[in-house]
C-alpha cells in the first residue's frame, strides 16, 4: 500500500521523461540559435528589426524552457501553474514567429494589420489561459493552428517579396506543426507526448532557418 503511491509516481517520471527530454533540447538549440541570430543581425538595423528578432528569439527560449519545466517538475502544484506557462508561451512563439516576418520581411499595411491582429490574439488568449488553462483543450488546438495559419491572409505578398527558400521552409514548418497535432490527439500511440514535441521542435528549426537565413540576411 505505502509503495504504490511512489510507483505510480515512478511510472508517470518515466512517460514524461522522453518529452522533457527533447523540450530541453530544444532549449538548448534556440539558447544558441538566438544568440547565432543576435550575432547575424546587422549592427546598422532598424530598431524593428532588432525588437523583431529579439521577441522572436525570447519566444523560442520561453517556449522551452516552460515547456521542459512542466515536464520535468513533478510537484503537482507547481505543475498546475507551469502547465498554464506552457499553454501562455505557445501563442507568444507562434506571434514571436510573425514579427520578423511580418515587420522585417514584409512591411506593408496589410503586414502590419496582421501583426496588430495576431498580438491582440495573443493578448487576449493569454488571459483566458491564466484562468481556464485546464478547460477547453480542443478549443485551444483549434486556435493554434488558427493563428498559425492565418499567415495565409499575406500569402500573395510573401511570395513576392520574400525569397522562395523562405516562404518553402515557413510553409514546410506550418505543414510540421500541424502533422504534429495527429500525435498530440493520439493518446493511444505510445509517448504521443514526445512525438508531438519532436514536430514542434522540427518545425520550429524551420521558421528559425527561414528567418535566420533569409529575412535576417535581406
Amino acid at each position: 500500500m505505502v509503495q504504490k503511491p511512489s510507483l505510480s509516481r515512478d511510472i508517470r517520471w518515466q512517460r514524461k521523461l522522453p518529452t522533457a527530454s527533447v523540450t530541453a533540447l530544444g532549449w538548448c538549440l534556440y539558447r544558441w540559435a538566438g544568440v547565432a541570430t543576435g550575432s547575424a543581425v546587422d549592427l546598422n538595423a532598424s530598431a524593428t528589426a532588432i525588437t523583431s528578432y529579439s521577441l522572436y528569439g525570447g519566444s523560442m527560449i520561453l517556449l522551452f524552457l516552460a515547456s521542459t519545466l512542466y515536464h520535468a517538475i513533478p510537484h503537482q502544484r507547481a505543475k498546475m501553474w507551469l502547465k498554464k506557462f506552457d499553454h501562455c508561451a505557445i501563442y507568444l512563439l507562434i506571434a514571436g514567429t510573425y514579427t520578423p516576418f511580418l515587420l522585417v520581411g514584409l512591411d506593408s499595411p496589410l503586414a502590419r494589420g496582421l501583426m496588430i491582429v495576431i498580438w491582440s490574439w495573443h493578448c487576449w488568449v493569454f488571459c483566458l489561459k491564466l484562468t481556464i488553462a485546464h478547460r477547453f483543450k480542443i478549443l485551444s488546438l483549434v486556435t493554434y493552428l488558427a493563428m498559425g495559419w492565418l499567415s495565409l491572409v499575406v500569402i500573395y505578398e510573401m511570395a513576392v517579396k520574400l525569397a522562395a527558400g523562405s516562404v518553402t521552409l515557413l510553409a514546410v514548418g506550418g505543414v510540421v506543426y500541424s502533422l504534429g497535432v495527429i500525435f498530440y490527439v493520439c493518446k493511444r500511440i505510445p509517448y504521443n507526448h514526445a512525438i508531438w514535441h519532436g514536430f514542434v521542435l522540427g518545425g520550429s528549426v524551420c521558421h528559425f532557418l527561414a528567418i535566420y537565413l533569409y529575412i535576417g540576411q535581406a
